[in-house]
């Protein structure tokens, strides 16, 4: 192994070295300070005799003096499932006062692409217990389904409730034992006071034993950002593919992993894209986002959950822009919802699950799901253009009906989407609390949902039945 002593330059978190052999890409580096200091780096670029390489600890006390060693490898994770339960910072190093990794094998962080034709469809069901998201945009096993959020909304009490929630209820009830499930849960860029409160909820509620964290700090160096969503994914793959588990990752915050780009790509001198961010910034994204997925013949799936705060609420920004080309809808956390007290403030008339369709109904979910779904839709986007028309007109310009669908919206508001992030509802409580704000509106308004369905669930609304009479 050579030692090389020919650092040119620093700047931000690369180094800048002279080689006089091939390197290379992503070869995992060793810098070692003048006072013995051994720091851990990356090959990011090779060109004529000289070598980009960004360091994982930071470049403080890094200088000429110093050496740098090519370990011939790029940067693997130890994976086993003994991982489960453990806390690791955002190079896979434990955090938690426990015992060293013994693992199985190390495996390459990039991963491997799924093949296109070993990918199984994703049509089952994963329950988690939130029924603005289990009841109007439904999870499915395989799919990336991500949280578009805003700076100082709750999305990380979302985030929590459904580490601790989620399930995957089986078809069959009886027939043999219930698939293990498993959250991964990759934090990048947070401040110390959330990743306490992070660890305080996932020992408190006991569901830190199914789970393996990992955390980057906003005091951590950027570099490292761009490491842990691979690591947590490559933990996924293992406890996926390889031991049978149904795994749920859990990625926030994106939008501070997209800022570390930027600034990796600022620090290369590279010619900035939209806003600054860099060119390759979609085939970044792209590479973490679809290694969600099940393959054909395996037990287990990867199901991922990327959450990011817009900029100034923006949808069209960048970051927000690029993963919903990618990904399979979006669930949005509304900041007049939040402003109301509502817990959790999603709002669903701009969130989608792509995927609902195929992951509902009978022997999934329950034969009515789509139609109370559907009709909760139409019902609510109803009661909200008249609530614009109200702010007009007022209320007694309204007809009876219109005043129904104005009560159907705040009802669903305070009795579906708010729950608080301690309850958990099953899919059939979901369906439900549905089918009671259903009950509000005229039978004949209900043109979405099967008949039978109706005759099955429905209850008319008592003081229109009084009324009637």
């Amino acid at each position: 192994m050579k030692e090389y002593q020919t650092i040119t330059e620093i700047s931000g978190p690369l180094v800048f070295a002279e080689v006089d052999e091939p390197v290379g890409y992503d070869e995992i580096v060793e810098i070692e300070t003048a006072d013995g200091e051994v720091r851990r780096g990356q090959v990011l670029d090779t060109s004529s005799g000289t070598v980009a390489i960004q360091t994982f600890e930071g470049t403080g006390g890094i200088d000429r003096n110093s050496s740098v060693r090519f370990l011939g490898e790029t940067m693997k994770m130890p994976v086993t499932e003994d991982l489960l339960g453990r806390v690791l910072d955002g190079s896979g190093n434990p955090i938690d006062g426990g015992p060293d990794i013994v693992p199985d094998e190390r495996r390459d962080i990039v991963g491997e692409a799924i093949n296109p034709y070993s990918r199984e469809y994703p049509e089952e069901f994963i329950q988690t217990g939130v029924s603005a998201i289990d009841g109007m945009n439904t999870l499915v096993r395989g799919q990336k389904l991500p949280i578009f959020s805003g700076s100082g909304l709750p999305h990380n009490d979302l985030a929590l409730q459904i580490a601790r929630q989620a399930t995957v209820p089986e078809e069959k009830e009886g027939e043999g034992e219930e698939s293990e499930f498993a959250v991964i849960f990759g934090a990048m860029g947070i401040t110390a006071e959330e990743a306490n409160e992070f660890m305080d909820d996932f020992e408190r509620t006991g569901a830190l034993e199914r789970s393996v964290v990992f955390m980057n700090l906003a005091d951590d160096p950027a570099v490292e950002r761009t490491v842990t969503p691979r690591l947590a994914l490559t933990t996924a793959e293992y406890l996926a593919f390889d031991k049978g588990y149904h795994v749920l990752v859990i990625l926030t915050d994106m939008t501070n992993y997209c800022e570390a780009l930027r600034e990796i790509g600022a620090a290369r001198e590279e010619v900035p894209g939209r806003r600054g961010y860099p060119g390759y910034m979609y085939t970044d994204l792209a590479q973490l986002y679809e290694r969600a997925g099940r393959i054909k013949g395996q037990e287990g799936s990867v199901t991922q959950i990327p959450i990011l705060t817009m900029p100034s609420d923006d949808i069209t920004h960048p970051i927000p822009d690029l993963t919903g080309y990618i990904t399979e809808g979006q669930i949005l956390i509304d900041r007049d919802l939040n402003s109301q007290g509502v817990e959790p403030p999603v709002n669903v008339l701009p969130s989608l699950s792509r995927l609902m369709d195929d992951g509902i109904g009978e022997g999934l979910t329950r034969g009515d799901h789509g139609g109370v779904s559907d009709q909760i839709y139409a019902a609510y986007a109803e009661g909200e253009d008249l609530r614009d028309l109200v702010n007009i007109v007022g209320r007694e310009a309204l007809s009876e009906r219109d005043n129904k669908y104005l009560d159907f919206a705040d009802r669903f508001e305070d009795e579906f989407v708010e729950q608080g992030y301690d309850t958990n509802r099953s899919i059939e409580e979901t369906l439900s609390i549905g089918w009671d704000l259903l009950s509000m509106l005229p039978r004949e308004e209900l043109n979405r949902v099967d008949e039978e369905n109706i005759e099955k669930y429905y209850t008319e609304d008592e003081e229109a039945v009084e009324a009637n009479a």
